[in-house]
């Protein structure tokens, strides 16, 4: 058992790399709150959790509302006393060139991958501050580093979430901040919308160089376990096929 156990909001919970963080930080002897739209997917996890002796809730939660991620927030403050660490996760990545003008699915990657985040840090701030300790996770991508053909609109919520923990880190010496920037990884993420022959390509390209989404979760639980004046700034996992390409 975790001799500092954590309460720990986890965003995006119900699937992938969400619920993959939950259950080892959930194992790890930390209190995970999770939050998603899939309410049946949340109550399954959290029954898991707890089957395996863990400790866990969760909460219907739509990042792309400002209203239900600061409700989220609040409750599980007004629940527990604290936020120690929250984990910005929700993401999506419908891919297409910008020709194809899919403009719906851009607008729905800022909403969720963006602003999703930005509204997270928005609901935890003053509680981190006010306790003038915490730790704000954010999932990235390594498109948040290079772009390719089809990742446009992606890649740039990504690069933006980059610049926006960059801020944050520098603005609040308090609150540790860290991106972690996984590559192909086990997920939805490339079975939802997008321009169909792109996102063919994406799932060959994920068959052959998809990690687990265990290896996101030990990155994520490694760093909020460091100690509370150490802040990994960042952390890009890649499979070492792609790495040594």
């Amino acid at each position: 058992m975790n001799d500092s156990p954590k309460i720990v909001l986890i965003t995006g919970a119900s699937s992938g790399i969400g619920a993959a963080t939950a259950q080892r930080l959930a194992a790890a002897g930390h209190h995970v709150v999770l939050g998603a739209r899939r309410l049946d997917r949340l109550a399954a996890l959290t029954a898991t959790i707890r089957a395996d002796g863990g400790s866990a809730e969760h909460m219907a939660l739509d990042v792309t509302s400002q209203e239900s991620v600061h409700a989220f927030a609040q409750e599980a403050h007004r629940r527990h006393g604290r936020i120690d660490v929250l984990v910005n996760n929700a993401g999506v990545m419908p891919l297409s060139r910008l020709d194809a003008l899919r403009v719906d699915e851009w607008d729905q990657m800022i909403d969720v991958n963006l602003r999703g985040t930005l509204h997270g840090i928005a609901a935890v701030l003053p509680l981190m501050k006010a306790q003038r300790s915490g730790h704000v996770i954010n999932i990235c991508s390594t498109l948040g580093h290079d772009v390719v053909p089809s990742s446009a609109v992606y890649s740039a919520t990504k690069f933006a979430v980059k610049a926006l923990s960059e801020g944050l880190r520098k603005e609040q010496q308090d609150i540790r901040v860290t991106v972690v920037s996984p590559s192909f990884t086990e997920s939805e993420l490339n079975t939802l919308g997008g321009d169909p022959d792109t996102m063919a390509w994406v799932r060959t390209m994920a068959d052959k160089l998809n990690m687990p989404t265990s290896s996101v979760a030990d990155a994520v639980a490694y760093v909020i376990d460091q100690p509370v004046a150490i802040d990994v700034n960042e952390i890009i996992i890649r499979p070492l096929v792609e790495a040594a390409a």
